[in-house]
């Protein structure tokens, strides 16, 4: 998928990411911080992980189509496409870590006892992976941001891009 209604797809679909990403990093974090939130949110939570981790690539994809599409990239427009590569890897470790929450809820949930080491080291690993999330989210919006505005945000220019009409 290259385009959507004539736009190019990776515009609309890293909206996607950057909202459902950070939205399922902080569900799980209060998923493995507080019992009563994991026993009503754990399951819709590894569903957003779950979508999350089918569109993070295709939004990626995407965006290789569009970088092939601008002519020859600027550094920084290089640095976004590398950081984004990066955010699947991110996305899956967290649903693997949110998979192994929800296993320890299923046991929990049946009234076997589970270990309190075993606990807190899954517990420890959603939140590390649901930072690490939330951090690259951030980098790469940033750099993608910088990327498509910088130039014009940063320079004090006062037109707009392509059409020379000022901004009020």
């Amino acid at each position: 998928m290259s385009t959507v209604n004539g736009l190019p797809a990776h515009i609309l679909l890293n909206h996607f990411v950057v909202v459902l990403g950070p939205l399922t990093a902080l569900l799980a974090i209060l998923c493995a911080l507080w019992p009563a939130a994991r026993r009503r949110l754990i399951w819709l939570t590894l569903v957003l992980a779950a979508v999350a981790v089918a569109l993070t690539p295709l939004t990626a994809s995407s965006g290789e189509w569009l970088l092939g599409k601008v002519g020859p990239a600027s550094p920084v427009l290089n640095n976004h496409a590398s950081l984004g590569e990066t955010l699947i890897y991110m996305v899956a470790a967290l649903a693997a870590a949110l998979a192994l929450l929800a296993a320890v809820q299923v046991r929990q949930d049946r009234g076997h006892a589970v270990k309190t080491m075993l606990h807190v080291a899954v517990s420890a690993l959603v939140i590390v992976a649901a930072v690490t999330v939330l951090v690259q989210t951030y980098r790469i919006g940033d750099s993608g941001a910088r990327a498509a505005w910088g130039n014009i945000a940063w320079s004090g220019s006062t037109e707009l891009p392509g059409d020379g009409t000022a901004v009020q």
